[in-house]
């Protein structure tokens, strides 16, 4: 009997102690699952922590802005306020501006509106002058295709047209006779001219450094107006310019082109240029009609 009461001791004590084993893996369980879950809202605490700091930070850099903004609108408008205080005021002096005055304002606007058309006129009248200037030099270049372009130049220089021929197509050395083959350059220069009967030539006769002395010619003021005037009578005479719209000058050596210590230079500088102006009463007379 006592084996039996022993057995059922034990039996129970065996039963109980797998029983507490029981709920202590259970309890340990649960832990383990408390920790995960207070882990996770930790985790989810800090997250939404962040995401508030990002948050105010973007908050705060657009009050900024905007602050800056109102600021800026607020010198603006002090701006102008200071602006439309000095336009008053400014309205208030013209407000007591005497009669005399302002008829005194009214004449300087005229007289500024008339020198502001005479100036457009004036441009005007240029721009017309330049762009004959460019029909001439284009037909006498086409005029004189067939010539050496070393022995004759078409330029433009101080808003006329020069023609500028060496003297060894025009002349004989030391001499003012035109050479006859050179006539044909002349007439056909001419034909250019009697074709702008607008426009008024003069002919100037240029020399090298070396002086010239002979029974005839003095020096070389001599030697550059006898060969201006030579070809001036074979452009009159010749060629049926009118003598009126002819000038005749020598400039001697004084006005070179190019280095006289050369020979090279000293060719270029013996020529004889023939320079097609405007005529200065038609020009000031057309600037005069655009005025009326």
């Amino acid at each position: 009997m006592k084996k039996i009461l022993l057995s059922l001791a034990v039996l129970s004590m065996l039963t109980s102690s797998c029983a507490s084993k029981k709920k202590f893996t259970e309890a340990q369980a649960k832990i383990v699952e408390l920790e995960a879950a207070r882990s996770k809202a930790v985790a989810d605490c800090d997250k939404l922590m962040a995401d508030l700091r990002t948050q105010l930070g973007t908050k705060d850099t657009d009050l900024q802005s905007r602050n800056s903004q109102l600021a800026d609108l607020q010198n603006q408008l002090d701006y102008m306020k200071k602006t439309n205080t000095n336009l008053l005021d400014r309205l208030s002096d013209l407000s007591i501006v005497s009669k005399s005055g302002a008829e005194s304002i009214r004449k300087s606007l005229e007289t500024l509106n008339e020198q502001t058309k005479y100036v457009n006129n004036l441009n005007q009248s240029v721009q017309r002058k330049d762009s004959i200037n460019l029909a001439l030099v284009m037909n006498l270049k086409r005029s004189l295709a067939d010539v050496n372009d070393q022995d004759v130049q078409v330029e433009v220089k101080k808003g006329v047209v020069y023609v500028s021929i060496a003297d060894k197509l025009l002349f004989p050395v030391g001499r003012y006779e035109v050479n006859k083959p050179a006539e044909l350059i002349l007439g056909k220069v001419a034909q250019v001219v009697n074709d702008h009967k607008e426009l008024d030539v003069l002919v100037q006769g240029h020399t090298d450094v070396y002086p010239i002395s002979t029974d005839y010619l003095k020096d070389n003021w001599d030697l550059s107006v006898m060969r201006a005037t030579s070809v001036v009578r074979v452009l009159q005479s010749k060629f049926a310019v009118r003598p009126e719209r002819l000038t005749a000058g020598g400039r001697g050596e004084f006005e070179p082109k190019d280095d006289n210590t050369t020979s090279a230079g000293r060719r270029v500088n013996r020529r004889t240029e023939i320079i097609l102006t405007p005529k200065l009463d038609q020009f000031f007379g057309l600037i005069a009609g655009q005025n009326k």
